[in-house]
């Protein structure tokens, strides 16, 4: 059967700035995206498309035949168990739509039946069956140190890998570490005490780095000299990090190479942090934090009291850069300067605490392809028509 995601216009609006480029499946929350933990927790459905804003689902196109029918999945939802199993049974059945509360979970038929969903039976989601979903930004942070852990036994079962040599310290279980092939970790302090360690193909981590569990470095990131890695943090793929990391998630493709303080903090991808550069999780009153919110647009209680930067792909910050706490920055914007810059920075835009100026797409298209290949990625035209379009509706966000 074929896996469909989908986001609902209101899970865009509420996500963003991080689904500004990605629809929610491909969030990565843990060690891999919500869409890999659904492909393994439904393994007798294949992930055929993903449905959203129309500019995104352009690159993911949805691949069915005429009356086909499919599994089309809330794409922020997450695969807990109870859920899983739940949807599991009703597989079979030709056509229904799942709800918990107000909130539609799933939809089984045709794409005519997804189309139509309220014309479709209703299975109610039982009371006792609890449905999370990453429903604002920072609840990726907030769910990923739970689901490395998931994630790490789910991913090493049945896999070779290496055990750390002799060169590292090791604070708790050594099987609780998983070193993949090509990955080099020597002179580290390695402590699984709290949770598993999981390092990915031809990643580094550098003498002297300390990483507590749970914690997750991608396929070929690295970790610098130094570096302090504290729990419930992951870097995905082709990261670079040094400094202070607390509770932080990287898309993928960024770098924070220096020191500098990053705590409960989302960034996207191609995003760059200079030397020095830090950002504020916590308020010196020590009051729960309030986080810019795209839909409301307007700043909304978060309930936490620990919450620091949110940042889309493409942004970056020159050295030394300070940000407030519960700080959202747009897409393909670029901060320096001195002073603490506001606490909503609009995608597109350049400067710091002294004013913002716009960011136009030439000078945007030169800086996103030199830095992307860099990591041996060109810009190419789908990317290019992604941005555009982001950009021609930026302003409706300022």
């Amino acid at each position: 059967m074929k896996l469909i995601f989908f986001d609902l216009h209101e899970t865009w609006l509420d996500l963003l700035p991080v689904t500004f480029t990605r629809c929610s499946a491909k969030i990565r929350l843990g060690i891999d995206t919500l869409a890999d933990k659904w492909s393994a927790a439904i393994p007798q459905c294949e992930i055929a498309g993903y449905l959203g804003e129309e500019y995104l689902s352009a690159s993911d196109a949805v691949c069915l035949e005429d009356g086909e029918r499919a599994l089309y999945l809330a794409g922020n939802v997450l695969p807990d168990l109870p859920l899983v199993a739940f949807i599991s049974r009703y597989l079979g059945a030709e056509k229904w739509a799942m709800k918990s509360g107000d909130r539609l979970v799933a939809v089984k038929g045709t794409d005519c039946d997804w189309r139509n969903w309220t014309g479709l039976p209703v299975i109610k989601v039982p009371d006792g069956i609890d449905v999370r979903a990453v429903d604002r930004p920072y609840d990726i942070f907030t769910y990923n140190g739970e689901f490395i852990k998931k994630d790490f036994g789910r991913l090493v079962s049945g896999k070779v890998f290496i055990l750390p040599n002799k060169t590292n310290t090791v604070i708790g279980d050594p099987a609780l570490v998983y070193i993949a092939p090509g990955a080099e970790v020597d002179g580290a302090i390695l402590n699984t005490t709290h949770g598993p360690i999981w390092i990915g193909s031809e990643a580094h981590v550098m003498e002297g780095a300390c990483l507590r569990g749970p914690v997750a470095i991608g396929d070929h990131s690295s970790v610098n000299m130094g570096a302090r890695i504290y729990p419930d943090t992951t870097l995905g793929p082709w990261c670079k990090v040094g400094g202070e990391l607390n509770n932080v998630v990287m898309q993928g493709y960024s770098n924070k190479a220096h020191d500098g303080f990053l705590g409960n903090a989302v960034i996207g991808e191609w995003c760059n942090l200079g030397a020095g550069c830090t950002a504020s999780n916590l308020k010196n009153d020590y009051t729960p934090v309030k986080l810019w919110n795209y839909r409301t647009r307007r700043f909304e209680k978060t309930g936490l009291q620990f919450c620091g930067l949110i940042m889309g792909d493409h942004s970056k910050a020159g050295i030394n850069t300070m940000f407030n706490t519960g700080t959202v920055v747009g897409v393909g914007c670029n901060i320096h300067g001195t002073g603490f810059p506001r606490n909503f920075i609009a995608s597109f835009s350049e400067g710091g605490a002294s004013g913002f100026i716009d960011v136009q797409l030439p000078k945007f298209f030169a800086t996103a392809s030199i830095v992307m290949e860099r990591r041996g990625r060109v810009l190419d035209e789908h990317e290019r028509r992604l941005y555009e379009s982001i950009f021609d509706f930026a302003d409706t966000f300022k």
